[in-house]
């Protein structure tokens, strides 16, 4: 969308995609395929692509585009590349949405997409434009600590020689580091976490089960602090500018009040 006029610029549809047009969902024989993770959209730095993961729906690599990561042009004028897990007919079945997560960025030739089914896929970008409309054809496949469902965007840090990769699922919260083109886990731990972040060069993990706000030294998995939270429900803390909001609580129980942490370092730090 034009941010000055708010008119839509360019529009692609997970379903019935051939369709270049807001649609009334009747006029589509199918319905499901939401893009509904947190991180919603990736932008491609330098090339201003778009990578976004759907959820249940149908899917057959031309028109219906359910379970998929899909690469689109720029301005959403097209399909770039797809990558669809082989397994696409039970995850649309067993409601084990591929999309519960957004597609992290490693570099310019790699990303990584987690699910509800407990799998990271390491893909390639130039595979997926080759492979566009097939299914499987993923790099790496990795089960996720605990085989539990990712819900929120892992982080990804980048130094001037290494790329790491921070993943927090109901289980526990694990570093992986990318080592000669693939995945390699470096540190983990049995705390549960949702939406790491990394910033200021320090990892932050929301606990929304012990209602704490974990920092850690990134590459080495040393908790710095514990900071005190209530409990919540893939809540995001934001850093910046020296400060941390986290909010509490759970939207899905619809309650009308809520509670907002702000965090700041203290006059000795």
């Amino acid at each position: 969308m034009n941010a000055d006029s708010g008119r839509i610029e360019g529009l692609f549809n997970a379903l019935c995609s051939d369709r270049r047009a807001l649609l009334d969902p009747p006029a589509c024989p199918e319905d499901g395929a939401a893009i509904w993770a947190r991180a919603g959209v990736v932008v491609e730095p330098g090339t201003g692509r778009l990578l976004v993961a759907t959820g249940d729906g149908a899917w057959d690599g031309d028109r219906f585009w359910g379970d998929s990561v899909l690469e689109l042009m720029p301005g959403a004028a097209g399909l770039a590349g797809s990558f669809t897990p082989s397994n696409y007919e039970e995850l649309e079945e067993a409601d084990v949405d591929l999309g519960s997560t957004a597609p992290a960025i490693l570099n310019d030739r790699l990303v990584v997409q987690g699910g509800k089914e407990g799998v990271l896929y390491l893909l390639d970008l130039s595979r997926m434009r080759s492979d566009l409309g097939a299914t499987g054809g993923a790099v790496q496949r990795i089960s996720t600590p605990g085989g539990d469902a990712v819900f929120s965007a892992p982080a990804v840090l980048r130094t001037d020689d290494e790329t790491w990769l921070f993943v927090a699922n109901g289980s526990a919260t694990t570093a992986y580091r990318l080592t000669g083109g693939r995945l390699a886990a470096a540190w983990a731990n049995e705390t549960p976490g949702t939406s790491p972040v990394v910033a200021g060069g320090l990892l932050y993990v929301f606990d929304p089960a012990g209602g704490r706000l974990n920092v850690y030294r990134p590459q080495s998995g040393r908790r710095i602090a514990a900071l005190p939270a209530g409990s919540g429900h893939w809540n995001s803390p934001i850093v910046v500018a020296g400060r941390i909001a986290l909010p509490e609580g759970d939207a899905n129980a619809h309650e009308t009040g809520g509670v907002l942490d702000v965090y700041r370092l203290s006059s000795s730090g």
